[in-house]
């Protein structure tokens, strides 16, 4: 009898992916069976995600898997980006579109919270940076915006659970990426929550990586493929799904996810809360083995994908390998972007703001005209190379031990020019790891908490399924 089938559901910031997990005899197979183009939308003067468009899309994708699997469909989990929500009504449907973490709105409400509890404080409580794309900032947000801050709210890749059937909850590793997470207790921070004037009982339940959470309900479960299918919240933040797939020992590797935002960082047993490592910009997450993800955040190739859209609106179409290719042939640029200034963050008029960026540091900027886009594309990669390095080197002197390698995931992996650079900043070597690391991270979680058959999972058990799924056929 064959062994059943998988599916992996991976929101992404700029597309979407539904992904199958089947086995040929004893060997993995892993295909892409839909993929869905995702970005926030503007309603007005917000940002937000266009949830309609996402589920038509998954059905889409989940119907699609059902027909290419009539062994059935034993497991789904879902990851996505971070710190976004959707406020739900009692029969657990979205009371409207979520908004976008690069809504600005929380500008204000940061302000508020900053003199509420000083942020350092916040840092030394949670171990998450307080960085104002937060959830926290936003729940505080809400009610300029109409919104009923008792209103429960679930993060989003557990509302796709929600909707495929499952209890509302928080899984760890997404949950402490809010804000309110006790760093000692791994729950909810009640103080945190009183202090703010936010709403606890508005809060899901934190559950642990790799619970199941129910089974699959409504239209889908009439398919024969998903009528025995279990929910899973496998690690629900792509990044530390992301980890999970890396099939090695990290104990002396940083990691390096680079897609639309870059993290930088190690794996700890034990959290830092330094203030020097808050002035450096250093977050500690939960990770699907139950140690921490210790890693900066860094604006990445959304600044590239943001420039290539403005173009592509004015009939200048770029290839992204076409123009990396281009970029290599560049000479180097003279002076370099700050990758994480305020103004690089925001959407639309890239090339300007990357101008404004290179006259205020008194360097020349560079015309926006047709074939001068590599010299735009050479420049963020020599400046997103740079920030890697900066944050390695600072990364080393917080945990106090050398790093030997990097290893590089996302999307990015795949730009040749990117990996030469940061090898020539970093001194480092880069080894590429799996560009759907995110998908094979997700998948390992739920084989293993098969295995565990709900006891805890065994950080060796991920580790074990995530180097057999990359041996894959």
């Amino acid at each position: 009898m064959q062994e059943p089938a998988r599916v992996a559901i991976d929101l992404g910031a700029e597309s979407c992916r539904v992904s199958l997990l089947r086995w040929e005899g004893s060997q993995p197979k892993i295909e892409v069976v839909h993929r869905i183009p995702n970005g926030p939308v503007h309603r007005g003067d917000s940002l937000h995600w266009a949830l309609d468009t996402i589920f038509a899309g998954l059905e889409e994708g989940l119907r699609k898997a059902a027909q290419a699997a009539p062994e059935g469909i034993a497991t789904i989990g879902v990851d996505s980006w971070g710190v976004d929500y959707v406020r739900v009504g009692p029969d657990g449907r979205a009371l409207h579109e979520p908004f976008c973490y690069r809504d600005e709105r929380t500008v204000a409400s940061k302000e508020v919270a900053d003199k509420i509890i000083p942020p350092f404080e916040l840092y030394r409580r949670t171990g998450a940076l307080p960085t104002r794309i937060n959830t926290m900032y936003q729940l505080l947000a809400d009610p300029a915006a109409g919104i009923d801050p008792g209103v429960r709210w679930v993060m989003m890749p557990e509302f796709v659970l929600t909707w495929l059937g499952a209890q509302r909850v928080s899984e760890y590793t997404h949950a402490t990426h809010t804000g309110l997470v006790d760093l000692k207790t791994g729950d909810w921070s009640r103080d945190l929550f009183s202090e703010l004037g936010l709403s606890i009982e508005a809060a899901p339940p934190i559950v642990r990586t790799g619970t199941f959470v129910g089974k699959v309900q409504g239209p889908l479960a009439a398919l024969g493929a998903f009528r025995k299918t279990q929910l899973v919240v496998p690690a629900c933040h792509d990044t530390a799904s992301a980890i999970a797939g890396i099939p090695k020992d990290m104990s002396s590797s940083a990691y390096i996810s680079s897609g639309t935002w870059s993290l930088v960082g190690a794996l700890t047993a034990v959290s830092v809360t330094t203030q020097a490592a808050f002035d450096a910009g250093y977050t500690n997450l939960g990770a699907a083995t139950g140690d921490l993800m210790f890693h900066n955040l860094v604006n990445s190739m959304w600044v590239l994908k943001q420039c290539m859209d403005g173009w592509a609106a004015q009939g200048r179409q770029w290839k992204i390998e076409d123009i990396v290719k281009a970029a290599g042939e560049c000479g180097a640029p003279v002076g370099l972007l700050n990758m994480d200034a305020e103004s690089l963050l925001l959407d639309t008029e890239m090339p300007r703001r990357i101008n404004q960026e290179l006259s205020r540091q008194g360097q020349n900027e560079i015309a926006d005209v047709p074939c001068n886009e590599p010299m735009f594309a050479r420049l963020i990669f020599e400046s997103l190379a740079a920030r890697y390095a900066q944050a390695l080197a600072s990364l080393e002197t917080m945990l106090g031990r050398k790093l030997t390698s990097i290893h590089m995931l996302g999307g990015a992996n795949r730009n040749k020019l990117l990996v030469r650079l940061t090898e020539q900043r970093t001194g480092l070597p880069v080894e590429i790891g799996e560009t759907e690391s995110t998908t094979i991270g997700n998948f390992a979680v739920q084989l293993a908490a098969s295995d565990a058959d709900g006891e805890l999972i065994r950080p060796e058990s991920i580790h074990e399924w995530a180097h057999r799924l990359c041996q894959r056929v």
